[in-house]
């Protein structure tokens, strides 16, 4: 019997820009995944958790909490893109151009915009991506960039453990 390593996430030699990740597992969001994230980030807004508040709105029932959305994308992406992150530098340009409803399936895919090294730490480099979620209907809901120090191939800490 042949025993594999488990796949250990892209290094900072691994970004090319223009190159697109299409993020393997996709969520459904349930009502109690928006009303627990909801209070437990102390959102005081009912539109998440009160579905009789949200009946009387324009959309009829419960709108995902925005920042859960970003949250689960921004979770789907580390598969590819920071499983070996050292930080995140920033986001930026988020927008959300569909609502999310409870039982929306949501998928993600990234893109990488820029690469770099680093000009302070030799062991890192820096990868611009930009991520979109899109819901079952091809819908895209959120579009976000991110920035961040990815270990260059032999200095995470991975790494060091090894030796």
């Amino acid at each position: 019997m042949t025993v594999h390593d488990g796949w250990q996430g892209r290094f900072f030699e691994d970004f090319v820009p223009g190159d697109t990740f299409l993020h393997p597992l996709g969520r459904t969001l349930t009502t109690t995944d928006n009303i627990w994230f909801t209070l437990l980030t102390q959102n005081t807004a009912p539109l998440h958790f009160d579905h009789e508040y949200a009946r009387r709105t324009e959309f009829g029932r419960p709108l995902v909490n925005s920042t859960l959305t970003l949250a689960l994308v921004a979770g789907q992406s580390v598969t590819d893109v920071s499983q070996n992150v050292f930080a995140n530098l920033g986001w930026g340009d988020i927008s959300l151009p569909a609502p999310v409803f409870e039982g929306d399936t949501i998928h993600s895919r990234s893109t990488v915009v820029a690469v770099r090294e680093s000009r302070s730490r030799p062991t890192l480099g820096v990868v611009t991506v930009r991520t979109t979620g899109l819901k079952q209907s091809g819908d895209i809901v959120i579009e976000f960039s991110r920035t961040l120090l990815v270990y260059k191939r032999g200095h995470g800490p991975r790494s060091e453990e090894a030796a």
